[in-house]
């Protein structure tokens, strides 16, 4: 009876209903499945790896809030329920797979009813599971295709991979991470059981913290193909011998890019060769990561060997780097090496040029230029004159060949025409953005000259602040920077002297903006009700400080019978 049913005849509903009614069950469900494959032929077009491609419909336009959450509920229903799917991992493809769903809708010519309407797609026509599987784990629509499985259309077929997916789902990487580990290392999915879990707690055992192992596998799933790294271990080790701690690696990595662990150690022993000591290579990479890190080093070797190559020595180059961090971002560091291309371009000597950047780096990083043709241009050639000038005054070289000449004369006129530079290289060094909303509220705020703002800000690192600590709080409370080094000081000292440590800046640098009354007035008061024990032995400065006076004397004065006279006379004094 099977061998007579021809594959190519079109079943209605009704047929269906009289072959219940008539004929055995396994019949039926024969029959059920030739009307499913007939209309599915005429409806839809089933790609090779299962999905569905259907023309495009109304909902194609635009596809409502609406008819959206509706969709994303009826393919959790589908995941769940029917293909008895984990409720975690249905919920997170439903909600995930924004590009699926839509194109789910377009399966049907109603927004009205979308519950009911691919309730009954999805009944009759069995959807690629991979698709919204890919798309919820951080893929882009036209990644998928090409991380299809071939000759699959389900999961569950694919055991190992669901099994090492919620391992490391389970370690704590984040789904939309994932997407890109198995497009970079597919392999790991394949691992039997329990083989990954112990990869994982392989780099555990070399000292990392599990946080910083989630970074680095998702920075780097390659990582977990083999056996641990050699070449990251030898960075690891490199870390290790200059003093830093191995979970420091995790603050230096980036989502956005691969590493190299090859080519990394290969400048880690470059910079050790051009004679860096373990001091400089620590206070480099905690001043200045990118410059290992970012492309796996590559910055290194371009911009060192243009330097030497110059005549600068290693100490000087050394010292160009910590001063002025910001060179190895992307502009800087081509700003900076167009500069050196145009000084050559013209004719000037390597040790006139070494010179120059020594002097002006900050303008060289800053600065656009267009290019030698112009300034030759403008001399008529005579390269011999020209070098002259920009070697007595530097400066010229940016108002002659800047390409927004109109901010460029802004910028050298007047009073000392490297100010505006000056402060704007001073905030790049803080972290700031160049051109952003942020540094141009920041160029109003900080008040005195670059090289002011500079001496101000080394004062707080001399103080015994750390650097990186020092640039952060100056973006939370700028004005601490528009006072004199003199004040500062004067503050640090009484700070000290009342017996607090200069960490505790840290947490409230506002202090340094109280004028020196209010600081001895209330911290002596403070310190009367100590000895009175009147007061708690550790109050933070915010709490002294930062109250209202009328709140102060509530607080620190009315406490103790003899407080307000103990006030009154402080006052006087």
């Amino acid at each position: 009876m099977i061998a007579q049913v021809n594959k190519s005849l079109v079943f209605s509903p009704v047929d269906i209903e009289i072959s219940y009614k008539k004929q055995n069950p396994f019949l039926i469900s024969l029959k059920v499945q030739c009307f499913c494959s007939s209309r599915s032929s005429q409806n839809a077009k089933v790609s090779h790896s299962g999905s569905v491609q259907s023309p495009v419909t109304l909902h194609s336009t635009r596809v409502s809030r609406v008819a959206r959450t509706d969709a994303q509920r009826v393919l959790f229903d589908y995941l769940h329920c029917t293909r008895n799917f984990d409720f975690n991992d249905a919920e997170h493809i439903s909600k995930n797979s924004p590009h699926f769903i839509e194109n789910l809708l377009t399966k049907i010519d109603n927004d009205k009813d979308v519950v009911r309407l691919l309730n009954k797609f999805l009944r009759y026509n069995p959807i690629n599971e991979f698709e919204p599987f890919f798309e919820s784990l951080g893929l882009r629509p036209s990644e998928v295709p090409s991380v299809l499985p071939p000759h699959l259309m389900y999961l569950g077929d694919n055991d190992m991979l669901l099994e090492n997916f919620h391992v490391l789902c389970n370690y704590g990487i984040p789904r939309s991470k994932i997407g890109r580990m198995y497009k970079e290392a597919r392999e790991i999915f394949g691992y039997n059981y329990g083989v990954l879990k112990l990869k994982l707690l392989a780099y555990e055992n070399l000292g990392l913290s599990k946080t910083t192992v989630v970074k680095l596998v998702s920075c780097c799933p390659s990582l977990l193909i083999g056996g641990v790294d050699r070449e990251f271990v030898n960075v690891l080790g490199r870390l290790n011998r200059a003093g830093l701690k191995n979970d420091l690696i995790g603050g230096y990595l980036s989502a956005k890019e691969s590493y190299d662990w090859k080519r990394l150690i290969d400048t880690v022993y470059f910079l050790d060769k051009v004679g860096y000591s373990e001091e400089q290579f620590r206070d480099l990479l905690k001043t200045n990561p990118v410059l290992v890190f970012e492309g796996s080093g590559k910055k290194v070797y371009l911009l060192f060997g243009r330097l030497l190559k110059l005549g600068l020595k290693v100490n000087e180059i050394y010292s160009l780097f910590t001063q002025y961090p910001q060179i190895l971002s992307a502009k800087r560091a081509k700003n900076l090496l167009r500069g050196i291309h145009i000084l050559l371009g013209i004719g000037m000597g390597v040790e006139d040029i070494a010179n120059i950047i020594s002097t002006q780096m900050e303008l060289l990083c800053s600065a656009a230029l267009k290019g030698p043709v112009t300034l030759r241009r403008q001399f008529k050639d005579k390269k011999d004159s020209l070098c002259q000038i920009l070697m007595e005054n530097p400066l010229e070289l940016f108002h002659l060949d800047s390409k927004s000449e109109v901010e460029s004369s802004k910028m050298l006129s007047s009073r000392g025409p490297t100010n505006k530079l000056e402060k704007t290289a001073f905030l790049l060094r803080l972290g700031y953005v160049e051109n952003s909303d942020e540094m141009a509220r920041a160029l109003k705020m900080f008040r005195g000259r670059g090289d002011q703002l500079q001496e101000r800000f080394d004062c707080l690192v001399q103080a015994g602040l750390d650097y990186n600590v020092v640039s952060s709080f100056i973006k939370q409370a700028p004005m601490v920077l528009n006072q004199t080094k003199d004040v500062i000081e004067k503050k640090i000292v009484c700070l000290t002297n009342l017996g607090c440590s200069v960490n505790s800046l840290v947490a409230f640098p506002s202090y340094l903006c109280y004028d020196m009354e209010r600081i001895n007035l209330r911290f002596r008061m403070y310190i009367w009700l100590k000895e009175k024990g009147a007061a708690k032995p550790k109050l933070s400065l915010s709490t002294i400080l930062a109250c209202s006076d009328a709140r102060f004397i509530k607080y620190f004065v009315d406490v103790h019978p003899e407080g307000p006279a103990m006030w009154e006379s402080l006052r006087n004094t």
